[in-house]
C-alpha cells in the first residue's frame, strides 16, 4: 500500500506506474450516421475474462486511482495499435482522471512514450473528461486540458447534461467535442421538451465549432430524431455493442428519409 502512495506523486508522473490489477479493454464504435463510416472507437474497461466495467471500477480507490488511469491509457493505446485502429481512420477515445494529475507536463510522459513505442498518431487520441471528474478545480482542469492540446491530443466532455457544471465547462474549456448523456437521448423521440434542449445544445456547439456525439442510442426512433436535430455522430447498441479486445463491426440502419 505504501508503494501506491508513492506512485501517486511526482515520481510516478515522471517514471510511469505499474498496472494495479489485471484488466483489459473493449472497443465500441462511434459512427457517422450521415456517411455510414467510422468516427472513433471508445476504449471501455473490462475484466480479463470479460467482466463488466462496473466490476473493474469497483476495485479502483484513492490509493490506486492514478496508476489505474495511467494503465488504462497504456492498455488502450497498445491494444488499439495491435488491432490497427488508426489504419481505419478512426480516433481512439479514452476516459481520463484529471484530478489525479499532479503536473500535466510530467504526467503525460507515459502516454507519449506508449504512443511513440506503438507508432500511434498523437492526433488520433481523444481524452474524455467524465462527469465524476468535473468537480476538479476549474483552474487545474484548464491547465490539464491545455497541456493535452499542446501535445496534439483532442479533449471531449463526456456525460454532458448529467450534472450542473456543463455550461460553465463549455464556456471555459477549449474542448473539441461533447458527448450528450444518455439520459437525454433515451426515448428522445417521445420527449418534446428534451428535443428542444438537445436542439439548443447542437446549435450552441455549432457556434463554438464543437462536435456533438449522442451516446446510448438504442432504437431507430432515437436515431431518427437525433439525426433530424442535426447530430451525425452517435454511439450505442443500435449500431454495435462493445467488442472484447476487438474492433466490432457496426451497422447504420437506413432511415426512410435521408439526412443531408
Amino acid at each position: 500500500m505504501e508503494i501506491l502512495r508513492k506512485q501517486s506523486g511526482r515520481d510516478a508522473c515522471e517514471d510511469g506506474v505499474s498496472e494495479p490489477f489485471p484488466f483489459t479493454m473493449a472497443f465500441q464504435p462511434i459512427v457517422d450516421v450521415w456517411s455510414g463510416g467510422i468516427y472513433a472507437y471508445e476504449a471501455l474497461v473490462r475484466g480479463p475474462e470479460g467482466q463488466s466495467a462496473a466490476e473493474v471500477l469497483a476495485r479502483v480507490n484513492d490509493e490506486n486511482r492514478y496508476s489505474f488511469d495511467q494503465s488504462c491509457r497504456v492498455k488502450a493505446i497498445t491494444l488499439a495499435s495491435r488491432l490497427k485502429l488508426a489504419e481505419t481512420g478512426a480516433l481512439l477515445s479514452i476516459n481520463f482522471l484529471p484530478r489525479k494529475i499532479h503536473d500535466p507536463a510530467d504526467c503525460i510522459q507515459q502516454t507519449l512514450r506508449t504512443a511513440r513505442e506503438q507508432s500511434f498518431p498523437l492526433d488520433r487520441l481523444v481524452f474524455e473528461i467524465v462527469e465524476a471528474e468535473k468537480t476538479a478545480s476549474p483552474e487545474h482542469l484548464l491547465k490539464v486540458v491545455q497541456e493535452y492540446l499542446n501535445c496534439g491530443f483532442q479533449v471531449a466532455l463526456d456525460d454532458f447534461g448529467a450534472g450542473w457544471s456543463g455550461l460553465n465547462l463549455l464556456a471555459m474549456l477549449p474542448a473539441s467535442t461533447i458527448k450528450i448523456d444518455m439520459a437525454l437521448t433515451r426515448n428522445l423521440d417521445d420527449r418534446p421538451r428534451a428535443q428542444i434542449v438537445v436542439k439548443s445544445v447542437v446549435e450552441l456547439c455549432r457556434l463554438l465549432n464543437m462536435e456533438v456525439i449522442a451516446v446510448g442510442v438504442e432504437t431507430v426512433d432515437e436515431y431518427r430524431i437525433l439525426s433530424e436535430l442535426g447530430i451525425r455522430l452517435m454511439q450505442g447498441y443500435l449500431f454495435a455493442r462493445p467488442g472484447f479486445e476487438q474492433l466490432p463491426e457496426f451497422t447504420v440502419p437506413v432511415l426512410n428519409s435521408a439526412v443531408a
